[in-house]
């Protein structure tokens, strides 16, 4: 299964992040939750930025273009498949940086994504 990172986790039963990350869970998909407020989504611990995962094959990301800068080096190290930008999140400076380092960027919405079985 494909391991992801959730990029933006939140504890908001309101939010997507929170959404997408119970639907991987139900759906048998490891996860790793890092955002900036402490807490567990779907019983996976929110870990700050930090821990390089390896073992990453995508990261869904929930930070706005405008934030995301800080993540940039993280999230080449981290070394994905791809980075799914959800809706509000795209960034064609982050994609460049992706694409220049073999990282597939796409812009779809993960829930969509795993709802039609595209994931």
């Amino acid at each position: 299964m494909k391991k992801t990172l959730i990029l933006g986790a939140s504890t908001n039963p309101a939010r997507y992040a929170y959404l997408v990350a119970n639907k991987l869970v139900r759906k048998g998909y490891p996860i790793v939750n890092v955002g900036r407020k402490k807490g567990s989504v779907a019983g996976v611990e929110i870990e700050e930025m930090g821990e390089i995962h390896p073992d990453i094959d995508t990261i869904t990301m929930y930070v706005g273009p405008q934030n995301q800068a800080p993540y940039y080096d993280y999230i080449l190290k981290t070394k994905p498949k791809r980075v799914i930008f959800n809706p509000g999140a795209e960034n064609e400076e982050l994609k460049a940086k992706l694409e220049a380092a073999g990282i597939e960027p796409v812009e779809a919405c993960t829930l969509v994504m795993l709802n039609t079985g595209q994931y």
